[in-house]
């Protein structure tokens, strides 16, 4: 539905050309990302909702809350890195594409803000009613991860997630409210270092 997703598609055929017994290749179609980490992200939607519960108090879900979201946590995410570094062509061939994350944690949006909602005193949801179908609603099915990697399987839960992200955010004195327009923002990010000379306009480094 987007370029994004097209783009990474795109990179998998590409790589299926080059997969053979000298390189084994494994494309791993992560959830969506979640989860403290050193270089922060908050356009990422369980890390924004604890950034607005911990700042304003107010969760706002501009859709009607309904679209589903697989999630996984960073330190999960190295795990199945670890796990695809290591795998040979026993378990999996030398081209492997495969869904990366855990059946329990197919969530709908309104279920992560009510969870940090639950997670953090005070804090309350608005969920818009009158907001037009959100068609990125996806649930995925990741049991081929679960039989390819059993010693690999993400092992951060929900709760968790939630309150090593409120802990981040608290110990650092966290207070931005308009943390969208900040650097925690990847897109803004992004602009900064084009604007700055750093980044082409095909997003490669500058010499």
């Amino acid at each position: 539905m987007t370029a994004y997703a097209r783009s990474k598609v795109a990179s998998e055929q590409s790589l299926s050309e080059l997969a053979g017994p000298d390189f084994i290749v494994t494309c791993l179609r992560f959830a969506t990302a979640c989860g403290a980490s050193p270089r922060l992200r908050l356009d990422l939607v369980l890390n924004d909702f604890v950034a607005s519960a911990v700042t304003s108090g107010v969760i706002k879900i501009l859709s009607d809350g309904t679209p589903w979201r697989p999630l996984i946590n960073v330190e999960d995410m190295a795990r199945a890195f670890d796990w695809s570094i290591g795998r040979d062509t026993s378990n999996g061939g030398t081209f492997l594409v495969v869904n990366a994350g855990s059946n329990i944690w197919n969530y709908q949006i309104r279920e992560l803000a009510e969870a940090v909602a639950s997670a953090i005193p005070g804090v309350t949801v608005e969920i818009n009613k009158n907001a037009a179908p959100d068609k990125r609603s996806y649930r995925v099915d990741f049991s081929l991860f679960a039989s390819l990697a059993p010693n690999h399987q993400p092992q951060i839960s929900l709760d968790q997630a939630i309150a090593e992200l409120k802990s981040l955010l608290e110990s650092t004195r966290f207070s931005d409210a308009n943390f969208r327009q900040s650097r925690y923002m990847r897109l803004n990010m992004l602009s900064q270092l084009i604007a700055g000379g750093r980044l082409d306009a095909n997003l490669d480094w500058v010499a």
